[in-house]
């Protein structure tokens, strides 16, 4: 493995461990495919009102949106590492031409060339 993918997968093994971590924050993994991460709620401390449950689905609905953007970029994070290993890292997989390198640099985890952004 060259220097310069060395260093692309390290820094994504380094977002990957802080994403983990923010994911613990507002979900878990799901027990039915440990692939998939869900939000969790709010443990509820005492005996609720009508605002109080209000409150609660929108802390939910929050945690939920966040959970959702966190595991993308998760996911999206283990493809690279796993394009790594397989030697197919920094390949477009729409037109399968070499990423360049500014947008690796920017994007580690990017998996199409600048023509293909989406």
């Amino acid at each position: 493995m060259n220097s310069t993918i060395s260093a692309y997968k390290s820094a994504l093994e380094e977002e990957l461990a802080l994403l983990e971590k923010e994911l613990q924050t507002v979900g878990r993994i799901n027990p039915e495919n440990p692939n998939d991460w869900e939000a969790t709620a709010e443990p509820v401390t005492e005996t609720a009102e009508m605002e109080s449950v209000a409150s609660e689905i929108t802390d939910f609905e929050d945690r939920s949106a966040i959970e959702f953007e966190l595991e993308e970029r998760y996911n999206d994070i283990k493809r690279a590492l796993s394009a790594i290993e397989a030697g197919t890292y920094g390949v477009c997989h729409v037109c399968k031409g070499a990423i360049e390198a500014d947008r690796l640099h920017a994007n580690p985890a990017a998996s199409t060339c600048k023509a293909h952004m989406g």
